[in-house]
């Protein structure tokens, strides 16, 4: 249950109040429902401690036509010339960052890497930090594919 508070907690502090409604917790994911505008993500928080709180998300957005779109917010500020590095299981992806949000760099690396999502047991996202120095932030996907399907199925046009 405590991990269920600390997502939400997360989750009131990265948007906009909205009416939100719980679709689960998996394990180390949850998933979420808002209605307006409407829009459903399995979501977890990185691991450890660290300067800010970091976490991941994966996305569907019916209106704006979007489906399983990677997000994350890194525990720190990117270097703007720095490369954001994310490692699923044995597979590597590059995104784009800018700050510290980091996103697939098109539909097609999303979906790949939602594809590597559900069959790896972690992930880490590595990057240099504006301030200097390299940072990661690591996170268990125990739960993962559950939650992206929670969300998916949340956000299903019925019938």
């Amino acid at each position: 249950m405590t991990r269920f508070w600390l997502i939400a907690v997360l989750m009131l502090a990265a948007s906009p109040i909205a009416a939100r409604e719980s679709l689960g917790v998996y394990e180390s994911w949850a998933a979420f429902k808002d209605a307006k505008p409407q829009r459903c993500y399995a979501i977890a928080k990185a691991q450890g401690s660290a300067p800010q709180p970091a976490y991941a998300t994966v996305s569907h957005w019916p209106d704006k036509q979007v489906r399983g779109a990677l997000h994350i917010v890194l525990s720190r500020d990117v270097d703007d010339k720095g490369k954001v590095r994310l490692a699923v299981g044995g597979a590597r992806f590059d995104l784009v960052a800018k700050g510290r949000n980091a996103w697939a760099a098109d539909a097609r690396a999303d979906a790949a890497i939602i594809a590597a999502l559900r069959s790896a047991s972690g992930m880490s996202v590595s990057a240099k930090s504006a301030k200097g120095g390299g940072f990661t932030d690591r996170y268990t996907l125990a739960g993962a594919a559950t939650a992206i399907d929670a969300a998916t199925v949340g956000c299903a046009k019925p019938r």
